[in-house]
């Protein structure tokens, strides 16, 4: 039986992606395999956000082309953002390269990759000495509809959370941000599709579902109208929290623009969201905001985060914020840090800015230079990490709600799970008994960014 290989870097949409990869591997009759170095199929699947992000992925696949330079009927591939960011470019930068495939072609990847084996198989019977390189494939075009094709899992047991897929693309053309170039303009599932997809989950045991978009609470506004003064957003988070055996309800991420009155509300009255959001931020500099092309001014950023705990008090608020933007300068750097202080974050990630081609900021003057980002970026995690640490420390000696996902990646012997403010939480328990069930754990102690506690 073939084996594949799947390396995923970036983001919870490009794991979701990946995942969808890999059941049309399995549904083919491959294996999907943690070992690269048994692997007939090694793909690479990785954002365009970061610089650090590309030079990993094409690094790795460089080391793992390396240690298989005798295997010659293994095939590569890169697809994702940076697949269609770069396309046929890659092929020079990546001599033995044989597949990419852009954002839209995910659905195709089996077909490319099985083709080409195929052909390679045939070839070595026919010579066992003919070289099996030359057959290449570069998919980067768009396709309408691609955004329904993310819509089947792989099956685990005892499955406890699972990443949905409601919409593709983004229209809103950050000045900072590629991804409009390699994931399209926004394109949204139908409803009663996405409920589909979630009654198969919660008929297998998940309980807890997580809906992606790159802009999540702008889905569907160009396609799907508003009923009752309620957004297709709402409405789609209305029709999840009615499907029995879910639980518990996540989105990520949201962006200020679409963060209305009515989602605000549907905390009030759908008890199955959890109370946390993770709410980019970007900077608490208007000036920046506005070189950044966010059409949202801070006191507009805040107010909502206010609304947010009003309604659902106790609220956790994790963000996502760049330092380092072209120009910035120190009183930017200090709004970001006020507006850190006066929210108070649950977490925070804190990103340097990153120049990626292509976009209008890459050619902004005022670039900043690596020491300056680095400088500013532990600046910032110092207060960020603060806050993070005494909420953490907050929680020792109180009784948590945790679902548990399984075994821990840091210590097997041990069980992992999150708070409904997606906190993390390590205890000892049996796996098989255990996964996926909800559970009262007592805390008893915090590790600074993890809790440890013992089930009630």
């Amino acid at each position: 039986m073939p084996k594949v290989y799947i390396k995923t870097y970036g983001c919870q949409m490009n794991e979701r992606d990946s995942e969808q990869v890999a059941r049309m591997f399995t549904a083919g009759g491959y294996t999907v395999t943690s070992n690269a170095n048994e692997a007939d199929a090694i793909l690479i699947n990785t954002c365009s956000v970061r610089d650090q992000a590309e030079r990993k992925a094409l690094g790795n696949m460089g080391r793992m082309m390396h240690q298989e330079r005798d295997r010659q009927h293994v095939v590569y591939g890169f697809m994702g953002c940076m697949a269609q960011s770069r396309g046929a470019e890659l092929f020079k930068a990546v001599p033995r390269l044989d597949v990419v495939v852009g954002t839209q072609k995910y659905h195709k990847v089996f077909h490319y990759v099985e083709s080409i084996l195929q052909q390679r198989r045939e070839a070595r019977m026919d010579d066992p000495s003919h070289s099996l390189r030359g057959a290449s494939v570069c998919d980067i075009a768009e396709e309408e509809g691609s955004q329904n094709t993310i819509r089947d899992h792989l099956a685990k047991p005892r499955e406890a959370t699972a990443f949905v897929s409601i919409m593709q693309g983004c229209n809103m053309r950050c000045s900072f941000c590629i991804v409009p170039d390699t994931r399209g303009k926004e394109r949204g599932r139908p409803i009663h599709d996405i409920i589909a997809e979630v009654r198969h989950l919660a008929g297998h045991g998940v309980k807890e579902i997580t809906l992606l978009g790159q802009i999540v609470n702008l889905y569907g506004r160009n396609e799907f109208p508003r009923i009752a003064g309620r957004s297709p957003f709402v409405q789609l988070l209305e029709a999840v929290h009615a499907v029995a055996g879910i639980e518990r309800i996540r989105f990520t991420s949201p962006h200020p623009l679409g963060y209305r009155d009515d989602l605000i509300a549907a905390f009030t009255y759908l008890p199955k969201l959890c109370p946390h959001i993770h709410f980019p931020m970007q900077s608490g500099s208007d000036r920046i905001l506005r070189e950044m092309r966010r059409p949202y001014h801070n006191a507009k950023f805040i107010e909502i985060c206010e609304k947010m705990k009003d309604a659902r008090p106790g609220l956790a608020i994790t963000t996502d914020i760049i330092v380092g933007f072209p120009g910035e300068t120190a009183a930017d750097l200090q709004a970001s840090i006020d507006t850190v202080e006066r929210l108070q974050f649950d977490n925070a990630f804190v990103f340097r800015y990153s120049q990626r081609r292509n976009t209008p900021a890459a050619e902004m003057p005022g670039q900043l230079t690596e020491a300056e980002k680095e400088q500013r970026n532990q600046l910032l995690l110092e207060v960020v990490n603060r806050i993070a640490i005494a909420k953490h420390a907050a929680l020792v000696g109180t009784r948590q709600q945790v679902l548990c996902e399984g075994p821990s990646k840091t210590n097997a012997a041990r069980l992992t799970g999150r708070t409904p403010h997606n906190k993390i939480v390590i205890f000892d328990g049996d796996a098989e008994r255990l996964t996926g069930q909800l559970l009262d754990i007592q805390i008893g102690e915090s590790g600074g960014f993890s809790l440890f506690g013992s089930v009630l």
